[in-house]
């Protein structure tokens, strides 16, 4: 069921020509939901972050059955025909994943070809970056980060240390096998590894055949779309703190993952930005290592897991669970301009006889509102609490704010109080048609 071109057109106008969609927590917020409700009426989407570390799951009615699309590599939008869909120059691409979801999609009579353009300025995860992200992550013994062992971090440092390679380099293919060889021979040199050149090179000449003419100026492509008035849509990947500068590090990713990122990531001017939709879920859930103050390690926490199905899209890890958490959203809103919430999962909330919200901290003593840079504050600061009555009625057929529960009603008014944001979409349940527009 789509939404109805009523309120389509209506959100569309709201939220302006760019648009970008955040995570407001750790990641694994549900963004891949609302890119995939909104690709309905945005001329282009993208992603500007991350690679096969980020999980988007999408579930579809389909002649009465629910069909799951789980998407690392390509953006949420590939769904929606006609609808252009870029991998921006922030990412990092593992070629044989990105050509597995492409032939996935294509048995399921879905073929992205023609909708796909690729950033000739993307990086490409190799096999040994992935070789080389496990045994960096098991030589930190008991201090391991929670990677998901995807080689983006190696793929990041190789990038920075401007040794990577790119997508504009397989263009060029004498000159492509040539910085290969080097790199995997310096790779071997320094952790160990064994790595086949030649039958790896052989794959990459046979996967440029395929993946050539994705291979783009998608800057140059933006900037043209942007002056004919055509709508953008940016899918961002994890979430907010788990952001290389301003998330709990060392316990984060190895990309931007704010508003900023949209920008370095795609070759969009901030100013063209005209809005940042934050996703967060109405509870807080955490994969991998790293401080939680709102953590529930005990019945609430395991009733949230089970009844929210919180397993990692990307590793099937179980996420921890806790209560939402208003001091991490709020330095979410601050830092990329959050201007409308969308709210998901509040279904989950069903069943619960009282539910809490952290809405400040205390260290040592005094009140803050931030989530400290240090990790031994982080991990001490004590948590206020305040408390909201449940419910217990079935919110998953309501199409408007007014058919939810009264007490519903009021805890997403609550957070509105406190975010000082709107909440204008509110997630009911996980199919595209569960969600209430406000």
């Amino acid at each position: 069921m789509k939404m109805s071109i009523r309120n389509a057109e209506e959100l569309t106008r709201k939220l302006g020509q760019v648009v970008y969609v955040a995570g407001a927590q750790w990641g694994d917020e549900g963004k891949g939901k609302l890119v995939d409700i909104l690709s309905q009426k945005y001329d282009i989407i993208a992603r500007a972050a991350g690679g096969a570390n980020a999980g988007h799951t999408i579930c579809v009615n389909k002649n009465g059955k629910s069909e799951k699309f789980i998407f690392h590599q390509l953006p949420s939008g590939v769904l929606h025909e006609g609808k252009i869909c870029i991998i921006g120059n922030g990412c990092v691409i593992h070629i044989a994943t990105l050509l597995d979801e492409i032939h996935q999609l294509r048995e399921k009579g879905i073929d992205v070809m023609r909708q796909l353009m690729i950033s000739d300025r993307a990086h490409i995860i190799f096999d040994y970056h992935k070789e080389i992200d496990e045994i960096q992550e098991d030589r930190k013994g008991d201090k391991k980060v929670g990677t998901t062992k995807r080689g983006i971090g190696p793929a990041y440092t190789d990038k920075i240390s401007r040794s990577g390679i790119r997508m504009a380099d397989l263009l060029d293919f004498d000159g492509f096998a040539a910085k290969f060889r080097a790199n995997a021979e310096r790779k071997m040199k320094l952790f160990g590894i064994k790595i086949d050149i030649e039958k790896q090179i052989n794959f990459y000449k046979d996967a440029v055949e395929l993946i050539q003419p994705l291979i783009i100026n998608t800057i140059e492509y933006l900037e043209k779309a942007y002056k004919e008035g055509k709508t953008i849509l940016v899918e961002g990947a994890q979430g907010s703190h788990l952001d290389i500068d301003f998330g709990t590090y060392p316990y984060v990713t190895s990309s931007s993952t704010t508003s900023g990122g949209a920008c370095t990531g795609l070759g969009i001017a901030p100013s063209k930005i005209s809005s940042v939709v934050g996703i967060a879920k109405a509870y807080t859930t955490r994969v991998g290592a790293g401080p939680f103050p709102t953590e529930l390690g005990d019945i609430e926490g395991t009733m949230l897991r089970d009844k929210g199905a919180e397993f990692g899209a990307t590793t099937g890890r179980p996420r921890r669970c806790g209560w939402f958490d208003a001091v991490v959203v709020k330095n979410a809103i601050t830092i990329s301009g959050i201007n409308s919430i969308n709210l998901t999962k509040l279904d989950v909330l069903t069943g619960f006889q009282n539910i809490k919200i952290a809405v400040g901290y205390k260290l040592d003593g005094e009140n803050i509102s931030f989530v400290p840079a240090l990790l031994n504050e982080f991990e001490r600061v004590e948590v206020k609490y305040i408390d909201m009555p449940g419910w217990t009625e079935d919110i998953s057929d309501a199409k408007k704010f007014m058919n939810l529960p009264k007490n519903a009603r009021n805890y997403v008014l609550k957070l509105e109080e406190i975010l000082e944001v709107p909440v204008n979409f509110i997630g009911v349940g996980v199919h595209r048609n569960e969600m209430i527009y406000r």
